[in-house]
């Protein structure tokens, strides 16, 4: 999943107006009730970058998942340290596993040995950015694959849930067709499936839809921007092929807004995404967050629109 460092613009954006009360088991309570839950557990998707402990440490509740991105230009290896530190930190780590950064069987063991001594359960794999795999890994069906027979042969002992990714606006190089066969082959050797930044509920729910009728039974979770900077926002949603999703985005909300200052917040998408959970074979079952280089910014906007849609009564998760 690719994301971009940004600026800490993105906190100064007026918060949404407040949720209005609603009747008991009215569809509006319903879909209040279905957004704090999605808001209860996100999971945050962070940059391997300097600081970033310390910003997770400081701002981020420990039950919360934190996954770990991965890049062709610095390689594992970042990933792999900054999961260490939140993991002995006692946070849920999950650092992304990109198949063609991976060398091979051996190079995957050592990696699995690093995370089970800091007792990382979760991995989350991706095929990579990078054009050329470094070694016998080409795509994430390979390495999940690999994955399963480690976990099999007891290779790895804390490692008990694998999650991979789903694209409701697909793959600038990939078919339509090649992505919902490689999905389903997948779904034996895996626990969950992200999807890629969309900004369009409407494209998220007739993907899982669709994905539900081709027989996908795993868990979804919608990628979302966190609050980000207007323009690297715009950046990070044109290099990773969420054009369609963008224009959506500009059309139905008004390109002035991201052009105001403050930047993006996601209110309004994550509140559609909670009138798709009461629907059946409509719903995610939760969030996963793109915080895009500002942790602060992006758990500051969660607590708020939790606690008024809680009245305050979430707690510190």
């Amino acid at each position: 999943m690719s994301t971009v460092s940004v600026s800490r613009n993105g906190a100064s954006t007026a918060p949404a107006t407040p949720p209005g009360p609603a009747s008991a088991g009215s569809p509006k309570d319903l879909q209040q009730r279905a957004l704090a839950g999605l808001l209860l557990r996100p999971r945050y998707e962070v940059l391997p970058l300097a600081g970033t402990a310390e910003q997770v440490e400081q701002h981020v509740p420990t039950a919360l998942p934190v996954t770990v991105t991965a890049s062709p230009r610095r390689g594992l290896e970042p990933t792999l340290a900054l999961a260490e530190v939140l993991a002995r930190h006692g946070f849920n780590a999950v650092p992304h596993l990109a198949a063609r950064l991976v060398y091979d069987e051996s190079h995957l063991a050592e990696i699995l040995s690093r995370l089970d001594e800091v007792g990382v359960q979760d991995v989350f794999v991706v095929t990579g950015d990078g054009d050329t795999p470094v070694g016998d890994f080409a795509d994430s069906l390979q390495l999940v694959t690999a994955l399963e027979r480690k976990r099999r042969s007891g290779s790895s002992r804390s490692l008990n849930s694998v999650g991979i990714t789903g694209y409701p606006e697909g793959h600038p190089t990939v078919t339509d067709i090649e992505l919902s066969r490689a999905l389903l082959a997948k779904q034996p050797l895996s626990s969950y499936v992200v999807t890629q930044m969309c900004f369009d509920p409407t494209a998220v729910r007739r993907w899982v839809e669709h994905v539900r009728a081709l027989g996908l039974r795993l868990p979804v979770h919608a990628g979302v921007a966190g609050v980000v900077d207007r323009l690297k926002l715009l950046r990070v949603a044109t290099r990773i092929g969420v054009g369609t999703s963008l224009q959506f985005l500009r059309k139905h909300h008004g390109g002035a807004k991201l052009l105001r200052p403050g930047g993006y917040r996601p209110d309004e998408l994550v509140s559609e995404l909670a009138t798709g959970v009461v629907h059946e074979n409509q719903g995610v079952a939760g969030l996963h967050v793109y915080t895009l280089g500002d942790v602060a910014a992006t758990e500051r906007w969660r607590r708020e629109l939790l606690d008024r849609l809680t009245d305050g009564r979430h707690g510190r998760g």
